[in-house]
């Protein structure tokens, strides 16, 4: 019981109230920097559909690092390894420390989202384009979402760009 207790807090993240994001600085494909082109942006958004064909639909298992299941966190580090080259941490906490802090009406395609899903609890996705990001939902497994839908966008904590 203490170790599921442990891989939950560690997996999608507990965070302390008082932490927010701060300011501050596939296989085969190749790394692409979402800030360098409107091409760029292009290739990112292409990246991340070719990740959500993989992956959609495999379940949220909390913990699970795999495409048998995948917790919201897990997700996000695979994809940026696979798709974009880019060491993420393994834990939610510890992504929403990574990169330099975005506005929400600044979020561009590769940018991590970030939302208090219950007290303490932190989920994490990755924008793609018009509101739509992908992430490792708990209740449909990998799937692609909308920030202007009721429950993500009352949720809403921050994103975090690290491309």
């Amino acid at each position: 019981m203490f170790l599921f207790i442990g891989i939950f807090f560690y997996a999608c993240g507990v965070v302390p109230r008082d932490s927010a994001p701060s300011s501050g600085s596939g296989p085969g494909s190749v790394p692409v920097a979402a800030s360098a082109t409107v091409s760029g942006f292009d290739e990112v958004v292409q990246q991340l559909y070719g990740a959500h064909g993989e992956w959609e639909g495999t379940p949220y298992i909390l913990g699970g690092n795999g495409i048998n299941g995948v917790d919201c966190s897990s997700f996000t580090q695979i994809v940026f390894r696979d798709f974009f080259g880019e060491d993420l941490p393994r834990n939610t906490r510890e992504q929403l420390q990574e990169g330099s802090g975005v506005r929400r009406n600044s979020i561009l395609p590769g940018d991590l989202i970030f939302f208090r899903t219950d007290r303490g609890v932190l989920h994490v996705g990755i924008a793609i384009e018009d509101g739509d990001f992908l992430h490792a939902s708990v209740s449909r497994g990998v799937m692609i979402s909308n920030l202007s839908q009721n429950y993500w966008a009352g949720r809403y904590l921050g994103a975090r760009r690290v491309l």
